[in-house]
């Protein structure tokens, strides 16, 4: 992926915090102090909306630390907690909404030095935070498992990252996203105080490390459940009108004896941006995406069969000069139409399970060609339903608000990926208690990623 056109830089101002003496505090570990590479990778992919862009764009760390295990992450947290200086942490910088972007300067700590799987065991993976999950998903195969689930941007995305800055992906139709239980096992932390404590955080307890942005603790260690690696088989089946793919992959979704992996349908509107896969996605047909494992494809087809034709059935690749058929979902689907055209951007909504093909029909008619659908089939609180992140037409930041009023006030989950705090984000509106509470626990300075929880208030008397 590529981002937006860097713009020119501003006459780079003296840091607020003595940068000098941290060097030497840190001295042995490798950091990074040139200001054009730091501020490259003090960026994420939050040019996807207009709003972020310029919120963010001239954001950047005042210096790059890259620990090569955890006993440098101590280190490099205790002399920031010392010297009281903000501490971002980052690994592939995949995040659409600015959750690895320093707001207030200090340390960018980049985690993707931290790689290796520890152990594994029947169902079960424990790796370092910073380990690339295709990685991982290659070591497990040889031993008959995957991960359960995955983000669009599995090629570059880590292990960590996708803990602290993620919800769910591909593998969520069958498995849910990570706030179900059994979906992270444990975290393993390091707190940010003049003496840094480990904590392992096991079961429930690791829910408070997810989506959190990295502000309730640095995650050195992940232990995740893993999937049987089936035989995938990536499947494009196109369809004269939109309902009629989501009707189709709903009933897929709902088939619990079909192994899957992904089912989304996309709009005959988007599939024109879609590149390579095009020669797949026929002229005003809409169509649905889905990975099936192989003894599941005959009951699939008889699904789709009634409806749709199949115009892609191949096994599933995702090795070097290949383009997975994964990296046309999700958030994906975004960059896809983003790689020609600048001016659009997103939405992220969950749709009510017990009205969702209504919901759906209702929103499509309501937006018309401002708003272009494709939805995620998921399970939610061990229902079917849907997500969905629809191409948006943007105009203005007003109208993009009445359109996340509009959803609202139908009953349409929006996490709205255009504001940079774990609290507007959120469907709810507000932090998780769980996770407020343990950042005063583990950030009493409130130094990891400030601004990003506006709710918490530092321990000014904390050490």
């Amino acid at each position: 992926m590529s981002a937006l056109p860097e713009r020119k830089s501003k006459i780079a101002q003296p840091s607020r915090y003595d940068i000098a003496a941290l060097k030497d505090d840190l001295d042995g570990i490798a950091l990074i102090d040139e200001a054009q590479i730091v501020r490259k990778r003090s960026r994420d992919f939050f040019w996807y909306s207009p709003i972020l862009n310029q919120l963010l764009a001239d954001k950047s760390a005042d210096i790059i630390a890259t620990p090569r295990d955890e006993a440098e992450v101590i280190r490099i947290a205790a002399a920031c907690a010392r010297r009281r200086i903000p501490l971002t942490v980052r690994a592939a910088g995949t995040g659409n909404y600015g959750q690895a972007v320093p707001l207030e300067g200090g340390v960018l700590l980049d985690i993707t030095g931290l790689t290796g799987i520890e152990w594994q065991k029947t169902g079960v993976v424990r790796t370092a935070a910073g380990s690339r999950m295709i990685d991982v998903d290659i070591a497990m195969r040889d031993l008959g498992y995957e991960q359960r689930m995955h983000p669009s941007t599995k090629r570059s995305a880590t292990v960590g990252g996708f803990v602290a800055g993620g919800s769910g992906g591909v593998g969520s139709v069958t498995y849910g996203g990570l706030r179900e239980p059994g979906n992270i096992l444990a975290a393993r932390i390091v707190t940010v105080e003049e003496e840094p404590r480990i904590i392992e955080l096991r079961d429930d307890a690791a829910q408070k490390v997810n989506r959190a942005y990295g502000t309730t603790g640095i995650i050195t260690a992940l232990e995740m459940p893993l999937a049987p690696a089936w035989p995938w088989i990536d499947v494009v089946v196109a369809f004269d009108h939109y309902m009629e793919a989501f009707q189709a992959g709903y009933e897929v979704a709902l088939a619990d004896g079909i192994v899957k992996k992904l089912v989304t349908p996309i709009s005959s509107q988007i599939t024109p941006r879609f590149g390579a896969l095009k020669a797949q996605c026929p002229d005003g047909k809409s169509i649905l995406i889905c990975m099936i494992a192989e003894g599941s494809l005959g009951p699939f087809r008889a699904i789709v069969g009634k409806r749709g034709t199949i115009t892609h059935e191949a096994p599933s690749e995702e090795g070097p000069g290949t383009v997975p058929l994964y990296e046309y979902t999700w958030n994906h689907t975004t960059l896809q139409w983003l790689k020609s055209d600048r001016s659009i951007t997103y939405l992220q909504c969950l749709f009510p399970h017990d009205r969702l093909v209504a919901s759906a029909r209702e929103t499509i008619a309501a937006f018309g060609d401002e708003l272009l659908p494709h939805h995620e089939f998921i399970r939610f609180g061990g229902r079917v339903t849907a997500s969905a992140l629809p191409i948006l037409r943007y105009s203005t930041p007003e109208r993009l608000n009445e359109i996340i009023a509009q959803h609202e006030a139908a009953g349409v989950f929006i996490a709205n990926p255009h504001v940079v705090s774990l609290e507007e984000g959120s469907r709810h509106k507000r932090a998780d208690a769980d996770q407020l509470g343990f950042k005063r626990e583990v950030d009493p300075r409130g130094l990891l990623n400030p601004g990003k929880m506006t709710s918490f208030v530092a321990d000014v008397q904390a050490k």
